[in-house]
């Protein structure tokens, strides 16, 4: 008992240390001890006093190993009036797929205001432990990736790897620097059986197959195969379609993507692509040419654009909240629908003038909501692929609709039990009524009232809890917000300057 005592510690400090971007030397500095000691805490291999455990909380600056507690909760105070402004935070969604892409280069690569969230935690726990230097540069979030020479992949850290769906990205990179090798089965949300014979389709192509046995992917390479003709990809989707670009930018000869993803993270892989030296036209259409290098060694130094999603999540708080905030650094062309649709139910708002994303590409604008009347549009709301509604951003639709006079339906076509979630809206006051797995008919205005509800696993419907509590009257508990953490770098306290009440705290009784 003492043992696993000791190797939970030991895993919450070594969390914590890596989150903050530091080594086992550096924090053994700054605690006056040995590497040799920090390593063996780490792996529970050292008995811990109480006082050591805050000296390293306190270095680390984490209260998870202060507090050697359980899960994160937020207790959320309203209603609430927002105000001020709030600058969006880059792509989680391109930050994920340009990780995996690094891969591709031999050569350094520093990522510019990577947002520091759980889903990047865990994909660099990845990278770290197949031997790729990462580090932190800075507290803006810069980030220097530099591959060793030969990845490691029988060392792969399985338990992270099995946190994140993203990992499937690895398939296109490593297919050309490994013959044959494992890959842990994906994770991430629990939104249903989400196929990965997309992947495997547009890779096949390239040589790759892939066999799932035992909690892994087993893939091999057939060197002699390339793409004899376009490939035309069974779904439009983001990951696959990345997923192939990985694939045809180390391929020595040209490669056509048909039916491709053109979405803002898609983008921003190509943009990031260019810089590595490989030829991409079409970037921005569903027929991508790409003209790989079969050797990608560069420095290269690259920054990601703004996360549409997150923007979104924002304009939702401040409408629910019937609110007046700024939105910095929105990137308009991948909101043009949402904002269209939201302008006919009486959405008022101001914008700015375009300019330029740090990567020289990304449209921007700053948009002013204003308090607003809203009335549901005449027809369902329903998401499709870019430049359409973003199938991400369609769950803020149902706290939005809840706030709305008359009746809205949202008709979630892709993931077979995501609108079950937004159901949970009903306990703080919204009429949400489940037809089927795909679609809901909401019922608006409400009149929002606090409760206690336990996180639903799917990153969207738990932020849309999270902001209709905004607007709730009394006190409301949102228990085990991890889901939040994995896409959204410190939501809670970026909301609480806007002036929002929410406090993270989590059980006194809460284990270690």
């Amino acid at each position: 008992m003492e043992s696993d005592y000791l190797k939970r510690i030991g895993a919450l400090i070594r969390d914590a240390r890596k989150h903050r971007g530091w080594t086992q030397a550096q924090l053994a500095e700054e605690l006056s001890t040995s590497q040799s000691a920090v390593n063996r805490i780490e792996r529970g291999h050292q008995n811990i006093s109480l006082e050591m455990i805050a000296r390293i909380g306190e270095a680390l600056d984490s209260p998870i190993v202060q507090l050697g507690a359980g899960p994160t909760h937020l207790r959320v105070t309203g209603p609430t009036t927002l105000s001020g402004s709030i600058e969006v935070k880059t792509s989680k969604n391109a930050g994920v797929a340009l990780l995996c892409a690094s891969l591709l280069n031999r050569g350094r690569t520093v990522l510019r205001r990577v947002a520091r969230i759980e889903e990047v935690n865990r994909l660099l726990e990845v990278l770290q432990s197949i031997g790729v230097q990462t580090r932190w540069l800075n507290d803006a979030g810069d980030l220097e990736i530099i591959p060793p020479a030969q990845l490691d992949l029988g060392a792969i850290d399985a338990a992270a790897a099995r946190r994140t769906r993203s990992v499937i990205m690895f398939l296109g990179p490593l297919m050309h620097r490994e013959g044959s090798f494992l890959l842990p089965y994906a994770g991430g949300c629990d939104l249903g059986k989400r196929t990965v014979e997309p992947h495997l389709t547009a890779l096949r192509p390239f040589g790759l197959e892939v066999v799932a046995t035992d909690g892994h992917y087993r893939a091999s390479v057939h060197e002699d195969v390339s793409p004899a003709r376009p490939i035309v990809l069974t779904e439009r989707g983001d990951t696959v379609t990345e997923n192939a670009l990985m694939a045809a930018a180390l391929h020595d000869g040209t490669t056509v993507i048909r039916n491709a993803s053109s979405n803002y993270m898609v983008q921003d892989l190509c943009f990031y692509l260019d810089k590595l030296g490989v030829k991409i036209d079409g970037v921005g259409t569903t027929t991508l040419t790409v003209i790989g290098r079969p050797d990608i060694d560069v420095d290269v130094d690259y920054a990601p654009s703004e996360d549409p999603i997150e923007a979104m999540s924002l304009l939702a708080a401040a409408i629910v909240t019937g609110s007046q905030i700024t939105v910095r650094r929105v990137p308009i062309e991948f909101l043009e629908i949402e904002l269209a649709l939201l302008e006919e139910m009486g959405f008022r708002y101001d914008r700015s003038p375009e300019y330029a994303a740090a990567n020289g590409q990304t449209r921007l604008v700053d948009i002013t909501t204003q308090r607003s009347n809203l009335t549901a549009p005449l027809d369902k709301i329903h998401p499709m692929p870019f430049p359409g509604l973003n199938i991400d951003n369609l769950p803020f639709f149902a706290v939005i609709a809840a706030t709305a006079q008359g009746s809205t339906m949202l008709h979630d076509w892709v993931y077979e039990n995501r609108a079950i979630y937004l159901t949970e809206l009903t306990r703080l006051g919204a009429k949400v009524q489940l037809l089927d797995p795909h679609r809901v008919m909401i019922e608006g205005p409400t009149h929002w009232s606090g409760t206690e509800i336990v996180c639903p696993p799917a990153l969207r419907p738990a932020v849309v809890i999270l902001l209709a509590m905004l607007a709730s009257k009394g006190t409301s508990v949102l228990r085990s917000v991890y889901v939040i953490d994995r896409g959204y770098e410190d939501l809670a306290e970026r909301l609480n300057q806007l002036g929002a009440q929410i406090e993270t705290f989590r059980d006194a009784r809460g284990e270690i």
